[in-house]
């Protein structure tokens, strides 16, 4: 029987996992959820061990709504192509288990301009700030990661009205969750 840890960017995100499971906050951005995770994955026993990255999301493209689970998270904030150019391996875009074939992009740009959304939504589904971040770090420690995110705004404007839906969200991850454990 596998053990679970779940992560999430915010507390509010969290706000609804069933009691007992071990809940690690990472605070916004690539960065800081990349260092959490492996503050939080270092030196312990991993056996057994999954890694559940919940949280919220940002629709890139129009009718996307609900839960979902990506098959692929992209760093979008490096620009892979160049590196590639001059023979460096970016690791820009990573496989993740149990998905359901969308991509998330992941970046520290908190996604509001519709022509940034427009770019982005060439190559993902949708948006994110931590989804790559934690996927790189558990894949560094040999941990399996799932990720679970539920659209609370299109990645626009309405992406400023956040704070007013991630309680809502947090709801459904919880919901989910319960689910999932049982």
């Amino acid at each position: 029987m596998p053990e679970y840890l779940v992560i999430s960017a915010v507390a509010g995100e969290s706000r609804y996992v069933p009691v007992g499971v071990p809940v690690v906050v990472t605070g916004v951005g690539k960065t800081a959820a990349a260092v959490a995770v492996s503050r939080a994955l270092a030196g312990r026993d991993t056996a057994g061990l999954v890694v559940l990255n919940v949280g919220t999301t940002g629709a890139l493209r129009d009718g996307l709504a609900g839960l979902y689970f990506p098959s692929t998270v992209i760093n979008h904030d490096v620009n892979g192509d160049a590196l590639r150019a001059i023979g460096l391996d970016p690791r820009d875009e990573l496989p993740v288990d149990g998905g359901d074939g969308t991509v998330l992009a992941s970046g520290d740009v908190f996604v509001t301009d519709p022509v940034v959304r427009a770019r982005l939504a060439e190559r993902a589904h949708l948006v994110d700030m931590e989804a790559y971040a934690v996927v790189y770090a558990c894949r560094e420690h040999g941990v399996p990661v799932r990720v679970i995110k539920h659209v609370s705004d299109t990645a626009d404007e309405s992406a400023l009205d956040w704070p007013g839906q991630v309680d809502a969200s947090a709801k459904v991850l919880g919901e989910w969750l319960t689910d999932y454990l049982r």
